[in-house]
């Protein structure tokens, strides 16, 4: 082993290895691009020699639900991802994704938060071809969206698709499938696809089956009735034969609070008997599109982007309604197109949530805005900074296997997601003593403390909070899309 010479030698860490066995300190070699050794490494040679006495020597984080499909061509630094220590994001989340759209035409809720008016892409591996031709600083695993399906497959989306529509629908998910897609997520939650059955979801997700690819949701309800919103997600999966994953779990709204407790049974039961698994974010405030029902508008809510009046961006949505003299439905109606941060969850449902034992870490953040929910900027520092270090919620051992050996398995990305010899040197260096989300609600930009330094497929990406502008990023093919 000594007479090794690596390209990168991280020296005196303690190595925390995204599987939750306990943290070792031991030197980590790096050749070509992946791991090659993992153990007393001082004696040998390398390019580059970094001391990590005291810090954490992790794999990079996977954030396994983002909305980062249009920022990795228009922004590829992607520096919201790298300075948290992120190196691989899961994307086309909520039944949203940005392939396939062959329209000219504006584009419904929330689907228009990813189109920025730049090139469209009528197929899915269009899209993926775009990534290839111009990698961002992150790796990526795509998912396709079907709400995205719904618009280009129906004239009209207030009621629930024929046949023919649904076979549409299955064709362009076999084409997406094909192309590279790890799955397809859903969106009942919002009004394009609020109209599709039960059996309309089923069957639209049957080209999934045979590859065992994911059924991922932002489920119908995450409020009053999220216990048969949970039911429906296992109903699809049990029907459809297909693993599913609950987008970042919640409860919404006061008369909610606690059933977490009740919601978190079930899916531990329902795990016993099929593929089922679950993300959440470390927030009390959820955000996405600005909603037009009233129902949808109670609490607190904050403009976070306004195409039509972005002076009101980061006001209450109470206070414009106010200013205006109408009702918040009517203001909601001015603000259009927008989205919101709606603060409407309670801190032991989020705290019962993420510390359940298969919870993955996802941000859930739209960087649509430049001021978007500090989850874009915070999310992963904070669970280790506030959540495992400070409220001691669990291990920095779970915490770190959260958010990249357990994200790694359910999604099957291969040869990431752990410190092994032989795997892709996706890494990232923290302080466990200072490590710390500093973005909040009026600063969400600001990057997080204790990040030191970020390997992405062993680049340097990030060093200190500097970005070094690599962009070694790699677009993730599932195993069912290789040859």
């Amino acid at each position: 082993m000594n007479d090794q010479k690596f390209d990168l030698l991280i020296v005196g860490g303690t190595v925390i290895d995204g599987t939750r066995r306990p943290g070792f300190v031991a030197d980590l070699g790096v050749k070509n691009g992946r791991i090659a050794a993992i153990g007393d490494l001082q004696h040998c040679e390398a390019a580059q020699r970094i001391d990590a006495a005291g810090l954490v020597v992790a794999p990079g984080f996977i954030d396994s639900h983002t909305h980062d499909d249009q920022a990795l061509l228009s922004t590829p630094d992607v520096p919201f991802k790298v300075s948290q220590g992120v190196t691989t994001v899961v994307i086309g989340n909520c039944g949203i994704s940005s392939a396939p759209v062959v329209t000219d035409a504006s584009l419904p809720a929330p689907l228009n938060l990813l189109d920025d008016g730049s090139e469209r892409y009528p197929t899915f591996r269009a899209y993926l071809d775009a990534l290839r031709r111009a990698p961002a600083a992150v790796n990526v695993v795509p998912l396709v969206g079907h709400t995205t399906l719904r618009v280009m497959a129906m004239p009209a989306l207030d009621r629930t698709a024929s046949d023919a529509e649904i076979a549409v629908m299955q064709q362009l998910l076999e084409e997406a499938l094909s192309a590279g897609a790890f799955g397809m997520s859903t969106g009942p939650y919002y009004p394009p696809a609020a109209a599709a059955t039960t059996q309309e979801l089923i069957e639209v997700s049957r080209p999934l089956a045979p590859r065992k690819a994911l059924y991922v949701t932002h489920m119908r309800n995450e409020a009053d009735r999220c216990v048969e919103a949970i039911d429906e997600t296992l109903e699809i999966g049990r029907t459809a034969g297909v693993p599913v994953l609950v987008s970042h779990h919640k409860l919404m709204r006061q008369a909610n609070f606690g059933k977490s407790v009740q919601t978190l049974e079930k899916i531990q039961k329902a795990m016993g008997c099929q593929c089922v698994s679950l993300d959440c974010y470390p927030y009390t405030a959820s955000s996405t599109m600005l909603h037009l029902d009233e129902e949808r508008l109670q609490g607190r809510v904050v403009i976070a982007s306004s195409a039509s009046h972005p002076e009101m961006q980061g006001r209450d949505l109470q206070d414009i309604a106010d200013g205006w003299g109408v009702s918040r439905v009517e203001a909601s109606k001015r603000l259009q197109p927008a989205s919101a941060i709606y603060h409407s969850m309670d801190e032991q449902d989020v705290q019962r949530i993420l510390a359940f034992e298969r919870t993955m870490v996802g941000s859930d953040g739209i960087p649509s805005s430049d001021r978007p929910h500090p989850r874009l900027w915070g999310t992963f520092p904070r669970v280790l900074g506030r959540y495992s270090r400070d409220v001691g919620l669990f291990p920095l051992e779970t915490a770190v296997w959260k958010m990249t050996g357990l994200t790694a398995e359910v999604f099957g990305i291969e040869e990431r997601g752990v410190l092994a010899p032989g795997m892709h040197a996706d890494i990232t260096l923290f302080d466990p003593a200072t490590v710390k989300d500093l973005a909040d609600y009026d600063n969400p930009t600001t990057p997080a403390a204790g990040i030191e330094a970020v390997y992405v497929n062993g680049a340097l990406t990030y060093h200190r909070g500097q970005h070094s502008q690599a962009r070694a990023g790699q677009l993730l093919t599932p195993a069912h899309a290789k040859a």
